[in-house]
């Protein structure tokens, strides 16, 4: 089988560049909708030595530390893994959001800096080892029933399906889906056509994977012509806002206190010309022809959230729940475990929640983690959940594997240094010496960087 080769993946002795396979334990940090009396039972069966119950897991962290972490209790076990991962070439952690009205810009953590300069630092070659040693976690991971999904587009899309082949085997692979998005791209560009899709790259980890076939309904509204006696069928089809069908016939003989309620119920329609007509949704049609089809490769049902305006958070890579649906529909029965590790907006957490799958899911930002808790507490009897992270000790295997280890004092004198030095960068601020708690300045202000491993306190800027 032909092989894709990058800068880095192999080592110079030859051997493939494993990914890290620390394990850290996982610390606790909030159990959410938790009652008293679950919680009584909990600790009840714990204290006996007795399994507790099941708790979903939202975790604040790096995949890189997560990931290992998650093997001793889960490997073999993920039943289904939906990854929507970066793959353009620009930052994904800075963006625009509007809360309440005012819009306001989210920049990136210094993790975040840190994660983006691994992943793009060397350019594709850098991303491929990225990817490389993600996968390697993740099909470890799956279970021997279990398939993941890859969400890319035109950027990696190609690369990435030569190092699941590679990692999964050729023979593992199921489809390549193609999602027309129905909105992005629709700006004309006189040097290219727009684009208007993204695939989904889908991996069994052995020939018993789990698949459930996916149906949809197409409903056709019959209109009697009373001169011909026959059906006709409208043409013209377009979609609102919240992704309901509809076509438009003439106003007709409507008053202006029925136009204003047709107005105020979202069903008029006002072309170029200022022709006011009538909108008629398609489910709302009792009359009407239904035409059910099974999926295929080719996903034209399911409109991009920018048309789903009801469903929006502000995250600038969220997708649509009917995206994530028709997906963990496909691939896991009820109380199966789903796993995703950039999980973003929470979309597949939300979700696996609604369809009563089990679910783990992790990211990077903990602007992430906050909108997917905000999104499942909006579920109405959402199950208990547990939010973790890696806490320091995440923090102080970086800084080790960045700057070096060894525990002399001048190892941790020289390690300690380097790291003062990269916050400052990141930070934008000019290094300063030969003070003990001032390392830098900024707009004529000092800056004081912290332990790796611990907050600023008061103690440290008053000192």
């Amino acid at each position: 089988m032909a092989e894709l080769i990058w800068e880095g993946k192999y080592d110079k002795e030859g051997q493939k560049t494993k990914p890290l396979r620390i394990v850290l334990p996982f610390q606790t940090v909030e159990t959410v909708n938790e009652s008293t009396e679950d919680r009584r039972r909990q600790r009840s069966l714990f204290e006996q030595g007795k399994p507790t119950d099941w708790r979903n897991r939202l975790i604040w962290g790096d995949k890189k530390y997560v990931l290992p972490s998650l093997l001793e209790e889960f490997a073999g076990k993920i039943n289904l893994i939906y990854i929507d991962p970066p793959f353009a070439t620009g930052d994904d952690f800075s963006f625009t959001v509007t809360v309440n009205g005012e819009e306001f810009t989210k920049e990136p953590s210094i993790l975040e800096v840190k994660a983006y300069r691994d992943t793009w630092g060397r350019g594709i070659d850098s991303w491929l080892q990225w990817f490389y040693e993600t996968v390697v976690l993740l099909y470890e991971l799956l279970a021997d029933n279990g398939s993941i999904y890859v969400h890319l587009d035109w950027h990696v899309g190609h690369y990435a399906k030569c190092v699941l082949d590679e990692v999964f085997g050729q023979e593992n692979f199921i489809n390549e889906v193609v999602w027309v998005m129905q909105g992005i791209g629709r700006k004309s560009n006189i040097r290219k056509f727009p684009v208007d899709t993204q695939r989904l790259l889908i991996y069994a980890k052995s020939s018993s994977y789990v698949f459930n076939p996916q149906t949809f309904e197409i409903r056709i509204p019959k209109i009697w012509d009373r001169k011909t006696k026959q059906w006709n069928l409208p043409n013209g089809y377009a979609r609102d806002e919240k992704g309901r069908v509809f076509w438009t016939s003439p106003k007709g003989d409507y008053s202006e206190e029925s136009i204003e309620r047709l107005r105020e119920e979202g069903r008029i329609y006002v072309t170029k010309a200022g022709t006011i007509r009538v909108k008629y949704f398609v489910e709302e049609c009792e009359d009407a022809l239904i035409d059910r089809r099974v999926v295929s490769d080719c996903w034209t049902d399911i409109p991009d959230i920018l048309r789903r305006g009801y469903e929006r958070v502000g995250f600038p890579t969220q997708k649509p729940e009917a995206l994530l649906e028709r997906i963990i529909k496909a691939s896991s029965n009820e109380g199966d475990l789903v796993l995703d590790c950039f999980v973003g907006s929470g979309t597949t957490a939300v979700v696996a929640e609604k369809l009563g799958r089990r679910w783990i899911a992790a990211d990077l930002s903990r602007f992430a983690i906050h909108i997917t808790r905000k999104r499942l507490l909006q579920i109405p009897n959402v199950r208990p959940f547990i939010v973790q992270n890696l806490g320091k000790y995440e923090r102080q295997v970086w800084q080790i594997g960045e700057f070096g280890d060894g525990d002399t004092a001048e190892a941790i004198a020289k390690r300690q240094k380097a790291y003062t030095e990269f916050i400052l960068k990141l930070y934008g601020a000019r290094p300063v010496y030969g003070y003990t708690w001032l390392h830098g300045i900024k707009a004529g202000r000092m800056v004081h960087v912290g332990s790796v491993d611990a907050p600023i306190t008061v103690a440290d800027v008053t000192n």
